[in-house]
């Protein structure tokens, strides 16, 4: 039987219509039945919809019946609106199998679920940026030949075993900043959450930012300054946040750009202060964030860490 899946926009109004298209050609090409909520194009100044009409939405892909309820793109709206969703319907949905994916502005979505319901949701793609990528040729074989881009294949295939049942973890190799004095340790029983940086400190003292001690803290951004991440950091630390922590993994911090009076500051510069700061190991490299190739991941759902050297594996099961 296929998978159902149900598109809609909590978050930024689509302006890439032509990619909306094509993530879900490519979606029902890959087998997949696609349900498209009415105010999935919707657009009131930046949003995709206003509150109302992206709360409706919310809801009626909570009550869709869908194996998955898949977010158009993120952008900014969810965090204005998270005190009119109805966290019960939502936990209802989940437990009947449901499965809310999504990224960037999502984590706001995903941290208010968790610290409402303890329910589980996922870190994965959102339907423009993860399976509506192409539209233009490009040259990669260095032959001339024009090529249409395609989704990632790791993408693809995260998503097809999450939608299947069968995903079970996530393996990856750390940079060569890997800490060298973790070189074998093992987590279990810790609950994986995180996300978006910008987002998750944004919630920091709200109803809605979790509260998970001996967890897995995994974050990524995407357009934030090395010296922007390191002040969300601070602001982390200094509430108390990251102490509280089995491990901290960063996976992707991309789209920044570097200028001549930072004089050497980086983002290696940001991991080394991190972990002068925290007596928590510090993960690298973890293949998710605003980048084609990423993992999905259970937000909320019990899991272990295993480090052998610069080998780094996320395991969760079966989560649910």
């Amino acid at each position: 039987m296929k998978k159902r899946i149900y598109i809609y926009s909590p978050s930024g109004a689509v302006r890439d219509k032509a990619a909306f298209r094509r993530g879900v050609a490519r979606l029902r090409t890959l087998g997949y039945e696609i349900e498209i909520d009415t105010a999935a194009l919707a657009s009131y100044l930046r949003f995709a919809g206003d509150d109302e009409t992206r709360l409706a939405a919310i809801h009626r892909a909570a009550a869709s019946g869908a194996d998955v309820a898949l977010i158009s793109r993120g952008g900014y709206g969810l965090t204005r609106i998270l005190g009119g969703i109805h966290y019960k319907k939502v936990a209802q949905a989940i437990e009947n199998g449901m499965l809310f994916v999504g990224i960037s502005d999502f984590t706001a979505f995903q941290s208010a679920v968790l610290a409402r319901t303890g329910a589980v949701t996922w870190a994965g793609p959102a339907l423009c940026e993860g399976f509506g990528v192409g539209g233009k040729p490009d040259l990669t074989d260095g032959h001339g030949y024009d090529e249409v881009k395609l989704p990632d294949d790791i993408m693809e295939a995260c998503f097809g075993d999450l939608t299947a049942g069968q995903g079970e973890g996530a393996g990856w190799r750390q940079g060569r900043d890997s800490d060298p004095d973790v070189t074998q340790r093992h987590f279990r029983k810790a609950t994986l959450w995180g996300g978006n940086l910008s987002v998750l400190t944004s919630l920091l003292g709200t109803p809605y930012f979790p509260d998970v001690k001996g967890g897995i803290l995994f974050l990524e951004d995407v357009a934030e300054h090395p010296y922007r991440i390191e002040r969300m950091l601070t602001q982390l630390l200094y509430a108390g946040v990251l102490a509280r922590q089995k491990a901290i993994v960063l996976g992707q911090f991309t789209e920044f750009t570097l200028v001549a009076h930072d004089r050497g500051y980086k983002l290696a510069t940001v991991l080394n202060w991190l972990r002068q700061h925290v007596k928590v190991p510090v993960v690298t490299n973890l293949p998710y964030g605003h980048v084609a190739t990423k993992v999905a991941l259970p937000v909320g759902a019990q899991v272990e860490l295993l480090l052998e050297g610069r080998d780094a594996m996320l395991y969760w099961g079966a989560a649910s």
